[in-house]
Order: structure tokens, then C-alpha cells, then sequence
């Protein structure tokens, strides 16, 4: 088994000095024109219009890893964007999961899965670990970590969990996402017992998926300190995050809703524990689609504009950690 999955990603994140988090959600009419015409018109996709646009994400894709990789230490693919290909999206899935390995990545998928019993552990399995055929045992899609949606309880998390834990992953669970109406349900008072501490006092729910976190990954704890289960809170919400980070202390937060969904450096700082780890940040359109905004050159440069939009990124994190 290899190294702790958050032990591992926190010596990335020192060595690279930025815990920013690249999202690879490759949208198919914002890559750049001239990679889009070269994948439609080669002569083995002309009939598969599917193969293209998955030939045209591979590409995107590894420019951006290209454009970044000695500055970020964890790139995420949103697998939405890839299955909506079908087959061909996968396969650039898996090809994306595969060249951020090679160039020496940590991966979050995320997929946001949730079920229970077999069905749990079979998604656990194809996104994490190892798959049974016949009499051999192979990866399919060898992400490092994957988000996990846990309103489903505990039976549809311990899968995971176990799954992680035997082959040095982990996972993100959904605490305090930064999407809006998160509120209609996450903020909702809830009353009885909470996993830590015996309280009877209303909480909002999102505090009592965070105590139920905390206790999730007690016992898988590395030698940094930190569990291999993670929670997802968004940047977009600082007040929960502050409260959510004094329930979980030994959690590792990831942190989507900078940039793009308005969250900025200020809003992501509650996230993190006094010595400047426990959250990696996420941005995904600001960085991927930076080209876009950058009148000075042209869409050729676009690995360039994304990896100055990291920079710019690395420098607005440093005023706050």
C-alpha cells in the first residue's frame, strides 16, 4: 500500500508552496478553436464526432497539466464533463487521470457518488481502488482521492472509507458546498444528538455532517496529523467554514468557490488551520479558461495565460496564509 493519501498530499503541497487545486472541467466550445479544428477534421474522427471531442479534452487537458504541473500539487477533473461523451469521454477521463499521474500529481475525482452495501463499494472500487476480472485484479480509474456525498449516512460512506484507507486514498465529503441554494437544505436547524460532544441543541445540518466527519476518519489519521476523509466547504460561506474548521481540526478541507463563484483569498483563509495547511483550493474556469480574458496573446498560449492565473492565484493565497 502506498504512503497516507493526505500525508502525501501535504508534502506536495509544501514542495510546490501553494495549496491551489487545478479543476480540469473541460467545457467542449471553450477550448481553443485550433484544437477543437484539428481533432474534428483528423481523418480517424471524421465519422465519430464523439472520438473528436474526446481527442480535443486529452489534448486541452495535458496542456494545461503541462502549463501547471510544476506549480499546483493536485489537479481535479469534474468526471461530468468527461461522461457526457459517453465512451470517448471516459477514455479522456481515464487518459487525464493517467498524464497527471505521470507528471507527478495528487487527483481528486470528483465524481460525488453515493450509494449503499455492494453498490457503494463497486463505485468505490472503479474510482478508487481495484477491480476483479476473472482471475486478475486491475485499475480503472486510479484517481488518488474522489467527493463523496454522504446524505445517504454512514452505509453509503464505509465503503469508501475502507476502500481509501487499504490502498493509501482518500476522499471528500460534501459538508458546505459553494453553489447558493445549499442553504435550502444545509442550513436547515436540526435537532437531537450530534456525534461529538452528546449537544441536544438545534445545529444547522451542515455542522452536524461536520461532526459526523470528524468521527468518519478518527481512525485513519496520518502522521501529519490529518484523516484521510476530507470535507468539501465552500468558499463562497467564511462564517460556517470558521465553525466547520473548529468541528473538524484534523479534516483536510477542499475548498471550491474562489474565483469564478466569487470567493476570494479573505473568504478561503477560515479554511485553514494556524499553520497554514489543512484546505487545498479549487479553481477550475479562472485558471483552465484564463486564455479568454488575456488580450495580449492568442488562444495558441492558452497553457501560458493558465499558468499566470496560477501565479496570480499562489500570490493573492500568500496575503492570507
Amino acid at each position: 500500500m502506498q504512503k497516507h493519501f493526505t500525508d502525501r498530499m501535504i508534502e506536495a503541497i509544501k514542495k510546490k508552496g501553494t495549496p491551489i487545486c487545478v479543476g480540469l472541467d473541460p467545457r467542449l466550445k471553450q477550448i481553443p478553436e485550433f484544437i477543437r479544428e484539428k481533432a474534428f477534421k483528423a481523418e480517424e474522427n471524421l465519422k465519430n464526432p464523439l472520438r473528436a471531442a474526446a481527442e480535443a479534452i486529452i489534448e486541452f487537458n495535458k496542456g494545461i497539466i503541462d502549463g501547471v504541473a510544476d506549480l499546483v500539487p493536485v489537479v481535479k477533473p469534474q468526471v461530468a464533463f468527461y461522461e457526457i461523451f459517453g465512451f470517448e469521454g471516459m477514455r479522456a477521463y481515464q487518459e487525464t487521470l493517467d498524464y497527471a499521474h505521470e507528471k507527478g500529481l495528487i487527483t481528486i475525482a470528483d465524481v460525488k457518488r453515493n450509494d449503499i452495501g455492494s453498490t457503494a463499494e463497486a463505485y468505490a472500487k472503479a474510482y478508487l481502488g481495484e477491480t476483479a476480472v476473472e482471475e486478475e485484479s486491475m485499475r480503472v480509474f486510479d484517481a488518488d482521492s474522489v467527493t463523496v456525498n454522504a446524505y445517504l449516512g454512514l452505509d453509503g460512506v464505509a465503503p469508501f472509507i475502507k476502500v481509501a484507507t487499504e490502498d493509501g486514498k482518500g476522499l471528500f465529503i460534501l459538508v458546505k458546498t459553494s453553489n447558493k441554494s445549499s442553504a435550502d437544505l444545509q442550513d436547515l436547524a436540526v435537532l437531537g444528538d450530534v456525534v461529538k460532544g452528546g449537544k441536544k441543541d438545534a445545529l444547522p445540518l451542515y455542522e452536524v455532517m461536520g461532526y459526523y466527519v470528524d468521527s468518519w476518519g478518527a481512525d485513519s489519521v496520518g502522521d501529519s496529523g490529518y484523516s484521510n476523509v476530507g470535507a468539501v466547504v465552500g468558499a463562497t460561506f467564511p462564517e460556517q467554514a470558521k465553525a466547520l474548521r473548529a468541528i473538524m481540526p484534523g479534516v483536510y478541507f477542499l475548498v471550491p468557490g474562489y474565483g469564478a463563484q466569487g470567493g476570494g483569498a479573505a473568504d478561503v483563509k477560515p479554511c485553514f488551520n494556524d499553520d497554514g495547511l489543512g484546505a487545498i483550493v479549487n479553481s477550475s474556469r479562472g485558471i483552465t479558461f484564463a486564455y479568454e480574458k488575456d488580450e495580449s496573446r492568442g488562444p495558441e498560449a492558452y497553457a501560458d495565460a493558465a499558468r499566470e492565473a496560477v501565479i496570480a492565484m499562489k500570490e493573492d493565497l500568500a496575503k492570507v496564509l
